[in-house]
């Protein structure tokens, strides 16, 4: 049979959402953060609906090298920086930013004898512990950086939050003091990631690193994109292939997980932890059928998955099925499957269709 799942993706919703991080950060520049395809989205087709955005943030030269392929002409930053000195000779061709986090790259851009100036950020770590430099040192890199004729005098000095997601802990506003405090002297500055940019007002500076806000996908737990004014970029379905009369005490799927308690109609659905879909996911994980809650039964597999009827009698096979998407947040099928909506829209599949959609 043919795969049935669809993956449509919302261009409005994007251009939307884009609009929204201009609303709470007017006077910053919007770095469009577009890794790991767009957030499984699609790098190309998130970076043309985010063309308002003042530059992409990817993670390696190889999404820079699509994105120029494409014809996108924007500043592109690879957040993860050079790996080895026969990059930077791409990172020119390409005319790309790169990130400075760690001394093997200082060495790297010393040793560089072409003069062709390199667009710098230099990052710093204020309390992620992951890439960075110690902020006490800030001044003697920058002194570094500005002596090399290969670096360009628009440095960027740019840090990176861990618990911005939870408002409430101090750790964000004391990572906020230590950048504050890394530096006097005069160079653009970016810390905000999306849940910064919605919850720290202070941390909206030079520039503003939007990822997850863009797809409307939720920057803090137990909330949704929605209820911070953005709209899902991404509408996951499929249908149904098969209706079948189980009898009372009839245990359904991988394992027996789901034990029946009357004779009911099940439904199976086209879709399984194959097309991206959680096999996490428990009993009870709701899906849309025509519109209204269907509960999953049984352990989600591969290919397939099966859902409970009994308040369905009108289901017909070839009925959609919607999995995620604006009438049912991404959020509550993460929370189900005990992960995130970064991870379920970053794991679709090459085997799902996408679709695009201007709403």
């Amino acid at each position: 049979m043919s795969r049935s799942a669809l993956a449509t993706i919302h261009l409005g919703a994007l251009r939307h959402n884009l609009a929204r991080i201009r609303v709470l950060a007017p006077r910053s520049r919007v770095m469009a953060v577009v890794k790991a395809d767009g957030y499984g989205h699609g790098l190309e087709r998130v970076a043309r609906a985010l063309s308002g955005a003042d530059a992409y943030g990817v993670a390696a030269i190889a999404d820079g090298q699509r994105l120029r392929a494409a014809g996108i002409a924007h500043r592109i930053v690879v957040l993860s920086g050079i790996d080895e000195a026969g990059d930077l000779l791409e990172v020119r061709r390409l005319e790309l930013d790169i990130v400075v986090h760690h001394a093997h790259q200082l060495d790297l851009i010393a040793a560089d004898r072409d003069a062709r100036p390199l667009r710098v950020w230099l990052k710093l770590d204020t309390g992620m512990h992951r890439l960075g430099f110690d902020p006490a040192h800030t001044d003697a890199l920058l002194a570094r950086l500005r002596s090399q004729p290969n670096v360009h005098a628009d440095i960027v000095l740019m840090s990176h939050f861990a618990r911005s997601d939870e408002p409430a802990m101090p750790a964000t506003r004391e990572q906020l003091a230590r950048f504050a405090s890394a530096t006097s002297a005069p160079l653009a500055h970016s810390i905000a990631n999306s849940a910064a940019i919605v919850h720290c007002p202070d941390a909206r500076q030079d520039w503003v690193r939007a990822g997850g806000a863009l797809y409307g996908l939720s920057v803090e737990r137990n909330r949704c994109g929605a209820d911070d004014g953005f709209r899902p970029a991404m509408s996951l379905s499929s249908k149904l292939i098969a209706i079948n009369r189980v009898g009372r005490g009839e245990r359904v799927g991988y394992g027996g997980l789901y034990e029946c308690p009357e004779d009911m109609d099940i439904g199976v659905v086209a879709i399984g932890y194959g097309d991206g879909y959680p096999r996490s996911a428990a009993s009870g994980t709701p899906v849309l059928l025509n519109g209204r809650v269907a509960p999953i039964v049984g352990r989600v597999s591969m290919d397939l998955m099966m859902i409970d009827l009994r308040a369905h009698p009108e289901a017909r096979v070839n009925d959609r099925v919607l999995l995620w998407g604006p009438d049912l947040p991404v959020e509550r099928i993460a929370a189900a499957a005990g992960t995130i909506s970064y991870e379920l829209t970053c794991g679709i599949t090459r085997r799902v269709l996408f679709l695009e959609d201007e709403d």
